[in-house]
Parts: C-alpha cells; sequence; structure tokens
C-alpha cells in the first residue's frame, strides 16, 4: 500500500507519551487511599485511555457511585505531583516533526483539555498538532466521536484518516468512524490483544512506527 494519509490523528499517553505506568500506579495509589484494593497492573492498564471516571468505573467497580469524585481527586493529586517529570518516548519528537511537514496532525485523547494543555506545554509538541478532542469535550473512547469531529473539522473522509494508539480503545475508536489504525505495542495494551482487531500495522517500537509511517503515510 502506498497511500498517503491526509490527516494522522495521535493518542496521548502511552502513544506519545511515556505515562502509562505512571498512570497505573496512579491509579492503585488512589484506591489505596480511600481503602480499596488497589486493581491489577493488568486491570489498571486496560483502561488507559478511557475519560477518567469512565476509567475508575473500570478499575474499581466495587466503589459505589457517590465515591468516583473523591476516587478521581485522589488520582489526580497522585499524578499531578509527577507529571511534569514525564517524558515523550525516545525518538517521538522527530517523527512528529517529520510527519507534520506533510499531513495534517491532530491528537484524540482520554485527558481533560486542561490535562491535555499542560502535557503538550511541558513535551514541545504544541505547535504540530493542528486540533485535538479530549474526553471531557466528547464521548469517551471507544466512541467514534472525537475521530469523527476531526475528520469533520478537515474534510477528510475515513479513508484519508489514520489513527494511532496503543489500546484497542484506540482502534475500535478508528474502525467506529470509518478511519484506519496502526497500533503501537510499547504503550498501555499488549500485541496479543491489539492484533486481535486487525490494525495495519503493530509498531514494537517508535523506530518501527517511523518507519511504517514513511512508507505509508
Amino acid at each position: 500500500m502506498g497511500k498517503r494519509f491526509e490527516l494522522i490523528i495521535f493518542d496521548w499517553d502511552g502513544t506519545l507519551m511515556d505515562s502509562a505506568g505512571t498512570i497505573v500506579a496512579c491509579i492503585q495509589a488512589a484506591a489505596i487511599d480511600l481503602g480499596l484494593p488497589p486493581p491489577s497492573d493488568e486491570r489498571a492498564r486496560h483502561v488507559i485511555g478511557l475519560g477518567l471516571h469512565e476509567a475508575l468505573r473500570f478499575a474499581m467497580p466495587q466503589l459505589a457511585d457517590d465515591r468516583h469524585a473523591e476516587l478521581a481527586a485522589r488520582y489526580r493529586h497522585h499524578y499531578l505531583a509527577q507529571d511534569q517529570e514525564l517524558r515523550l518516548f525516545a525518538g517521538i519528537l522527530p517523527l512528529i516533526d517529520m510527519l507534520a511537514k506533510k499531513s495534517r496532525l491532530a491528537i484524540a485523547t482520554g485527558k481533560s483539555r486542561k490535562g491535555l494543555d499542560r502535557a503538550m506545554a511541558v513535551s514541545g509538541l504544541a505547535g504540530y498538532f493542528a486540533a485535538s478532542r479530549c474526553a471531557d469535550e466528547c464521548h469517551s473512547k471507544p466512541h467514534p466521536q472525537m475521530v469523527e469531529e476531526l475528520m469533520a473539522e478537515f474534510s477528510v473522509a475515513g479513508n484519508a484518516t489514520l489513527v494511532i494508539g496503543d489500546t484497542t480503545h484506540d482502534l475500535e475508536m478508528a474502525f467506529a468512524a470509518g478511519a484506519s489504525a496502526v497500533a503501537v505495542t510499547y504503550g498501555a495494551h499488549s500485541r496479543r490483544d491489539l492484533e486481535v482487531l486487525s490494525p495495519l500495522h503493530c509498531a514494537d517500537s517508535v523506530a518501527d512506527l517511523a518507519a511504517w509511517l514513511s512508507r505509508h503515510a
């Protein structure tokens, strides 16, 4: 395939930013703060990419609804204490710089708008993305709203749109919107789970992703 994608939509956590491990630890710490048994690493990793409240509801289904806000507040407390120290995966900055010269780039993330703006500023990527959608502005992944709105904003069809993410939520969102998808296996979800959804490619490293995109994007 030699097609060139006009719009490339990236997930943030676990795809561009090396943050999946921190998110898991913060979910577990928030549970402990509330006197709950922390979810396993696997269960906590599964919810990465969802909106915060959807993620915490799945990670700790035993928690009463009226305590979800308390749990979210404790998660934010732990995450904000260290998010300034999070870094992009090695090789992401030159990859994004290369892609921005020939395609429109956008973000679709489970972060809040405030959280994404803060992460963009810390990472130095803010100037590269033409648009973004966050979980507090749209339905949470895997609902296709984020991708559908971005395609509509730039008048780009699904067959000219590529979504890149590290979770099954990202892939399901892309396919529901009629877009193509590439998975990265160095983030939150396993290659086994990602391959079940048959993305165009599963990249095991940023270098692998860059090589595939240089040929096909």
